[in-house]
């Protein structure tokens, strides 16, 4: 007993753990009292590495046993012959029902002996060679079953041999899973071929009745499962009747012997007719098919029968498959089967269903499929039935990415591998990946897989890792191309649109609303000259730009900068790609493209922006306060000034085109875009103005001087819109011992330096830094310190200086000096008792003579926003007289904000409630309409245009539609402020 407990533990060296194990190596001469017999050694190690070495040595034990007479000869080539001796135990290492099959047919296993146990092109040969009789006809029912069966199996045991034999002896030849699943296919086809042989003997088929086999699904895209049915579709001609008995026959023939043969796809599925005519098919096609046939149909393939007429049902599907992506609610009715499907998987195995379940096969074949219905109308290379070569073609052709076309298809194959794996056990069809608590299961299966333990990780663990990585990533890039809003809209064009370089595309662009048709088909050709990815991209997405730019004020401007940005952005690897992977994108950028002639501009030189399209969240995200503490973090860590400038303006650049694009799209409110483009401004002045102290610091190696800057106007209102200066006062204060005069030319260097190198010119809207409200204006010194500033406002000040003052804030430098400043000027422009009647009615003058003397010639008073009626200096100068009246008294008018400074007045009781709010509209309104101005044109304006494309893309800004007059737009601007104006006459004149 103790000699047969170490024998045993020394046979488990090779994997062995049943405790028959013992009897069955020495039964087969491979083991003896001191371990393996001669020459049994490779044997022994070759079963170690089977999937699962119990099951083969038991398999070849129950060989041995049906087959005495035969196994001398069977062990023998097992110890010679090394490439058979990987083919059978790999077998018998994996599947019982192939074992099975063995045993019940001795010397089967002489076919792996040869150097090729398989020979795709020699199925059929073989199959008609079994069921053949002596007299040359065929055998027929049970027999010819029997026969069929036994072939099938001899044939279906040879590729799995050739699939696994690499497992069990490193360097044997490893198929790929495509060359196993075709070779698979092709003997479904053989087992067709040779059904239908023994149906015509068995029906007596005259030649009056003709029957084509076309393969649907797996077989018909050549990626056949070991088990698996075999669906398919009978085309009929001459007698039906005969033709259906044909159909019928070879169904139960082959599906007693082979496998399952499938009709359910035919026309009205199973309460169809079995067969129908070559015009029954296309009349049914035509008239009542669903979605799903067609997608179903997408495989369609002749495969056994008549030829000609195959030929000619393959002819008659190829453009119903190739234009069903033109029907109503397509890509949504495809949707919604994947996802019908998907609910008819049990809860519990949703996430272990290989085939139907979450990141199973079915999300990639959908995927695929859709991809090739909505693009394949206009593009032949995607027209293929296989899901591997669909999607290597949608990779190559830039439909989807290089790398997810790559992810996608290795998981494939390995969820496809996994498949082989489980239904080759018992020849049964399954789809159910083990539970994780199965851990013998998961262990056999890992192995047969070729999994090899990782990291401390045993293989069954590995192979759980694996497949829970390879099932998340086929779901993620299914939801990101199966959802993918641009298929949609590609659908939506019709399949004549998508022909971008015809007459008939010219004429349509015409009928879409574009001016120059001709010009637009030249930057179409532009954009896809060649037959380069970058050009099969632009292919895919013009069709639907150029409907979205159909929607916009000028579809041929915003054509021109696409191209202009495509061009400029063209080695930008990413570019593309998002417009094609993100629908939203492409939608939005082409209303951006054609209403402002601003963000193209900017979008060449901040490309970054465009990534932030789709997602609404992050292009309104950051708070004013984060943008500008990571501008100022980036300019402070330049090495000097002119780089300091440098980058501070190229993240201005990229905020101001974020928010650009974000109040375009309606994304952000008018106090939202003051705010942040105030922020930015003042982001951009901190940083330059501490970059231009240390470089003065530096040269002078001291400090004479401490600076403040206050802003002032709608820079001290965080008021700013896209093309306002900053109005700003610079203030100093001499250091200890320092003189005023070398304190302030030491100020005044750094603030000279800080105006010119920001107003220098560029591409980017204006970096100016206006002083003129500065004691004595223009003729005054740009940079005072805190005692000049509070004698000359004691001695000359005058109101309107007051009322300037307002606006005063603290921006950048020193903010101790800054907030004294502030300290200082509060009595100025909050004077104790209020307003003195003479002050105001010098304000009243002086606003009546801005607005006749600034007011340029031939404007339109109604349409100007800033100086026009009831536009933001009415609202304004009515707000701020208010103010110096009030605020004293008030404390919520001491803002420099007049929106809060508004909502102060009704608190107050100073202004009715709808009085404010008509001054609020208006101002809200006139903002808006100026930033947007400013957005359209590409340059500061201050009228709101009068009528043409610029007009139309300030009222499509507000939201009217293409189609609406923009005149009513103009009306009802007119009307708001209109009503304000009313309100100002009221409280600005006869308060």
């Amino acid at each position: 007993m103790a000699e047969r407990a170490r024998t045993t533990a020394s046979a488990a060296r090779y994997g062995f753990t049943d405790t028959r194990a013992d009897g069955q190596l020495r039964a087969a001469g491979w083991w003896t009292e001191g371990g393996p017999a001669d020459g049994a050694t490779d044997v022994l190690l070759a079963l170690s590495r089977a999937a699962d070495p119990d099951l083969a040595l038991a398999g070849l034990d129950r060989i041995r046993e049906a087959d005495e007479p035969g196994w001398p000869e069977l062990d023998s080539t097992l110890r010679e012959n090394r490439t058979f001796r990987g083919r059978l135990l790999g077998v018998l290492g994996t599947s019982t029902a192939l074992a099975d099959f063995l045993v019940a047919n001795p010397g089967e296993w002489r076919c792996l002996a040869d150097n090729r146990c398989t020979d795709p092109a020699k199925f059929a040969e073989r199959l008609l060679e079994r069921v053949r009789q002596d007299d040359g006809t065929y055998a027929t029912g049970t027999a010819a079953e029997h026969e069929l069966r036994a072939g099938y199996r001899g044939l279906l045991l040879g590729i799995a041999a050739a699939d696994l034999g690499h497992l069990v002896e490193p360097g044997l030849e490893h198929p790929q899973f495509r060359d196993v699943a075709s070779e698979l296919t092709t003997l479904a086809e053989a087992s067709l071929q040779a059904g239908l042989v023994v149906a015509e003997q068995e029906v007596g088929a005259s030649a009056e009745g003709a029957l084509a086999v076309i393969a649907m699904g797996k077989t018909g895209g050549r990626e056949l499962n070991y088990v698996s049915d075999v669906d398919v579709i009978f085309v009929g001609a001459g007698d039906l009747g005969v033709a259906t008995r044909l159909a019928s026959t070879m169904m139960r023939l082959v599906g007693n012997a082979c496998f399952e043969v499938d009709a359910a796809l035919r026309p009205e599925g199973k309460s169809g007719a079995l067969v129908r005519t070559l015009e029954g098919h296309t009349a049914y096609y035509q008239k009542w098919a669903k979605t799903w046939e067609f997608q179903a149909l997408l495989k369609a393939r002749p495969v056994a029968g008549d030829a000609e007429l195959g030929r000619q049902y393959a002819e008659m599907v190829a453009p119903m498959v190739w234009s069903a992506a033109d029907r109503e609610n397509f890509v949504t009715e495809v949707q919604q089967m994947r996802r019908r499907v998907e609910d008819h998987v049990a809860s519990e195995h949703l996430e272990r269903e290989l085939k139907l379940g979450r990141g199973g096969l079915r999300d990639v074949e959908f995927a695929v499929q859709l991809l090739q219905l909505v693009h394949g109308r206009v593009d032949p290379a995607l027209r293929s039935s296989s899901t591997l070569e669909a999607l290597a073609a949608l990779g190559d052709g830039g439909y989807v990415g290089r790398a997810d076309a790559a992810e996608m298809s290795s998981s494939y194959e390995f969820l496809r591998t996994v498949e082989h794996r489980l239904q080759l056990r018992r020849l049964r069809r399954t789809h159910l990946f083990p539970a994780a608590s199965d851990t013998d299961e998961l262990r056999i299966l890992a192995r047969a897989c070729g999994i090899r333990p990782v990291r401390g990780r045993s293989q069954g663990e590995a192979l759980l890792a694996e497949f829970r990585r390879h099932a998340q990533g086929i779901r993620r890039l299914h939801e990101k191309v199966f959802y993918r809003p641009l298929l949609q809209s590609v659908a939506n064009v019709p399949t004549e649109a998508l022909r971008l370089t015809t007459k008939q595309a010219a004429s349509r662009l015409a009928a879409l609303g574009y001016a120059a048709p001709e010009g637009a088909l030249q930057h179409i050709k532009a954009l896809t000259a060649g037959v380069s990815r970058r050009a099969a991209i632009q292919q895919a997405l013009l069709p639907v730009l150029l409907d979205c730019l159909a929607d916009t004020p000028d579809p041929d401007g915003g054509l021109l900068s696409y191209r202009k940005v495509s061009e400029a952005l063209q080695d930008t690897p990413w570019y593309l790609r998002v417009l094609r992977d993100e629908g939203t994108v492409v939608e939005r950028l082409a209303f951006l493209l054609g209403t402002s002639n601003l963000v193209p501009d900017l979008l060449v030189r901040a490309p970054e922006v465009l990534q932030l399209l789709g997602d609404p969240a992050r292009l309104t995200g950051r708070t004013p306060a984060e943008v500008a503490t990571s501008l100022r973090a980036a300019v402070r860590r330049q090495p000097g000034l002119s780089a300091a400038v440098t980058a501070a303006r190229s993240l201005r650049r990229h905020e101001l085109l974020r928010v650009a694009c974000a109040d375009l799209l309606g994304l952000l409110d008018v106090p939202s875009v003051c705010e942040a483009l105030s922020s930015v401004w003042v982001a951009v002045l901190q940083g330059a103005l501490s970059a231009a102290y240390r470089q003065r610091q530096a040269e002078l190696g001291r400090t004479p001087a401490t600076i403040a800057v206050i802003g002032m106007g709608r820079l001290g209102g965080a008021e700013l819109g896209y093309g306002s200066d900053a109005d700003v006062l610079f203030v100093c204060e001499p250091a200890e011992g320092v003189p005023d005069a070398e304190a302030v030319r030491f100020a005044s260097s750094v603030a000279e330096t800080v105006r010119k190198i920001l107003g220098a010119p560029s591409a980017d809207p204006a970096l100016v830094v206006d002083a003129d409200l500065r004691p004595e204006g223009r003729s005054g010194p740009l940079v005072r310190t805190l005692d000049s500033y509070r004698a000359y406002y004691q001695r000359w000040g005058e109101v309107w200086e007051s009322q300037a003052l307002l606006r005063a804030r603290f921006v950048a430098g020193d903010e101790e000096l800054g907030q004294r400043f502030i300290s200082m000027i509060d009595p100025l422009r909050y004077p104790e008792g209020g307003l003195d009647p003479t002050d105001a009615r010098e304000i009243r003058r002086i606003k009546a003579r801005v607005e006749t003397e600034r007011l340029p010639r031939g404007a339109d008073p109604t349409r100007h926003t800033k100086l026009g009626r009831g536009g933001l200096a009415d609202v304004e100068w009515t707000v701020q007289l208010l103010q110096l009246q009030h605020a004293h008294e008030v404390p919520g008018l001491r803002t420099t904000s007049t929106l809060d400074a508004l909502t102060a007045l009704a608190e107050a009781g100073l202004a009715p409630a709808e009085s404010v709010d008509s001054l609020r509209e208006a101002w809200l309104l006139a903002t808006r309409v100026r930033n947007a101005t400013m957005l359209v044109r590409g340059k500061a304006a201050d009228e709101v245009p009068g009528t043409g494309r610029d007009l139309a893309a300030v009222a499509r800004v507000f939201g009217y539609s293409v189609d609406d007059d923009p005149g009513e737009f103009l009306d009802a601007y007119r009307r708001v402020t209109r009503h304000a104006h009313a309100v100002v006459e009221e409280l600005f004149y006869d308060n």
